[in-house]
C-alpha cells in the first residue's frame, strides 16, 4: 500500500498532468487528508508493532496493530471519497482559467458525503473483511490436513475465520446490491455494459450468457432470465433498465456541445460484463464455502474432511479475484469518462508523453511489482506454514528483516 500509493502520486503529475490540472482543486484535499491523518498513522503503528516485539507491553503491542488496521481503513475512506467524485461529481462548479475548463470545489461536506461513498466504502470495507477471514480460514485448513501439532489452536482459528468470512461476504452481497441499484441511477451505462444489454427492456431480463459482435456494438447470442434484472436494478419486477444503444444516443444529445454529436460512449463492454461475472461469481463460491464451514460447525461437527480441507487454501485466491475484478468493472465502465460527465480519459493525459514512454514505464512497474509479489507470496507462505511456537519473531526476527529489505 505505501509503496503502490508512493508511485500514484508520482503518476498524478506524470502521465496524467492534464487531470490534475482539471481536478487539483479538488482532488488535493482528500489525498492531503488521507496522507497527514492515515498514511503516518498506519506507518507509524505497523513500525510500532514490527519493532516492538518484546519490547514494549503485550497490550500496547496489541493497540498498535490494531491503530494500523483503523489508519488503513481511514485511510481507504479518503481514498474513495476521491474516487467517489470522479464517480459522481458533486460540491463543486466549472470554471476558466486561462480558457482552460477546471472543476473548483465549492461544498466540502458535499465532497466528504457523497452518496457514492456510502455505497462503495462499506463494499470496500466488507471486502477486505472477507480477504482477512479468508486468509486465516485456508492457512488454517492447511495446517489440520496436514495434522498439525497444533491442533486445537488451528481449529479454533479456523473457526473465527468462519464467522468473520461468513459476515464479510454476506456484507458484501447486500452492499454490493444497493451499490448496483445507485449505479443504475448514476452510471446506466455501467449497468448496461455488465449486463450486456444492448436495447433498453421493461421489465429487463438478467444475462446468463451474452455473446456480443467484435466491435461489441451488437448481441449476437444471449441466454436470459426475465424480468431478474429489473428485480435487481429496482426490486421490483417491471421497471425499465436502459440499453447501451439508447444510453449512446442520450449521451451524444446531452454533451454534444463538448464533444460534438458523433462522440462514443460506449465502455469496453466484454470487459465489464466477465470482470462482473467473476466478482460476483467468486463472491457466491465464497459465500458457499464458509456457509458449509458454518453449517458444519453449528451443529458441533469439525471441518476436517480431506477433500474440504484441500479447498480451502486454494480459496485465499478468491477475494483477490472477487476484489480486482470488482475494481475493474467500476473503473472501465465508468470510461469514456475519467470524471464522469465533466472530463473524458483523453482529455486527461499529459501532451508530451507519448503512448511508448507510458508501454515502457508500465513495463517497469510490471516487472517491480512483479518481483514484489512473488517475495511477498514467498514470505507470507513461510511465515503461514509456522506454527504458534511462541516466538512472535521467528529465526530471530530476521524473517521481518527480510520482508523490510523487499519493502
Amino acid at each position: 500500500g505505501v509503496v503502490t500509493g508512493i508511485v500514484q502520486e508520482f503518476q498524478f503529475g506524470m502521465n496524467w498532468s492534464e487531470y490534475s490540472r482539471f481536478m487539483g482543486d479538488i482532488f488535493g484535499v482528500p489525498l492531503a487528508i488521507e496522507a497527514l491523518l492515515a498514511f503516518f498513522m498506519e506507518s507509524t503503528f505497523l513500525g510500532v508493532w514490527i519493532f516492538g516485539w518484546d519490547k514494549i507491553s503485550k497490550r500496547l503491542h496489541l493497540a498498535s496493530i490494531w491503530l494500523a488496521a483503523i489508519g488503513a481503513n481511514i485511510s481507504a475512506l479518503w481514498i474513495l471519497i476521491a474516487n467517489s467524485f470522479m464517480q459522481q461529481p458533486d460540491g463543486y462548479k466549472g470554471i476558466l482559467v486561462e480558457g482552460v475548463r477546471r472543476a473548483q470545489m465549492t461544498d466540502f461536506a458535499k465532497l466528504i458525503t457523497n452518496p457514492n461513498v456510502r455505497v462503495q466504502f462499506p463494499h470496500v470495507f466488507a471486502s477486505g473483511v472477507t480477504t482477512a477471514g479468508f486468509f486465516v480460514l485456508g492457512i488454517s485448513a492447511w495446517h489440520l490436513l496436514r495434522k498439525s501439532e497444533n491442533r486445537e489452536f488451528f481449529a479454533r482459528s479456523a473457526r473465527i475465520a468462519t464467522i468473520y468470512g461468513f459476515i464479510g461476504i454476506v456484507l458484501v452481497i447486500f452492499v454490493g446490491h444497493s451499490q448496483a441499484q445507485h449505479m443504475v441511477k448514476t452510471q446506466p451505462m455501467k449497468m448496461a455494459a455488465a449486463e450486456g444489454l444492448f436495447k433498453t427492456e421493461e421489465p429487463a431480463s438478467f444475462s446468463l450468457l451474452t455473446i456480443g459482435s467484435l466491435d461489441q456494438k451488437e448481441e449476437k447470442f444471449a441466454i436470459r432470465l426475465p424480468k431478474l434484472l429489473s428485480l435487481l436494478a429496482c426490486n421490483n419486477f417491471d421497471c425499465e433498465v436502459k440499453g447501451i444503444d439508447n444510453l449512446q444516443d442520450d449521451y451524444q444529445a446531452k454533451y454534444a456541445e463538448l464533444y460534438g454529436p458523433n462522440a462514443d460512449y460506449r465502455p469496453p463492454v466484454a470487459l465489464i460484463y466477465w470482470s462482473f461475472r467473476a466478482m460476483v461469481g467468486a463472491g457466491f463460491v465464497m459465500l458457499g464455502l464458509v456457509g458449509y464451514s458454518l453449517f458444519r460447525q453449528v451443529r458441533n461437527k469439525s471441518i476436517d474432511q480431506k477433500w474440504f480441507l484441500r479447498l480451502l487454501p486454494l480459496a485465499i485466491l478468491l477475494p483477490y479475484v472477487a476484489n480486482t475484478s470488482g475494481w475493474m468493472m467500476t473503473e472501465l465502465g465508468r470510461q469514456p469518462w475519467i470524471v464522469f460527465g465533466l472530463q473524458r480519459t483523453e482529455e486527461a493525459v499529459s501532451p508530451n508523453v507519448s503512448t511508448a514512454m507510458v508501454g515502457f514505464s508500465l513495463l517497469v512497474f510490471v516487472v517491480l511489482y512483479g518481483v514484489l509479489m512473488a517475495a511477498d507470496v514467498f514470505l507470507l507462505s513461510k511465515f503461514g506454514r509456522k506454527g504458534p511456537d511462541g516466538d512472535p519473531a521467528p529465526n530471530g526476527g530476521k524473517d521481518v528483516e527480510s520482508l523490510l529489505v523487499v519493502a
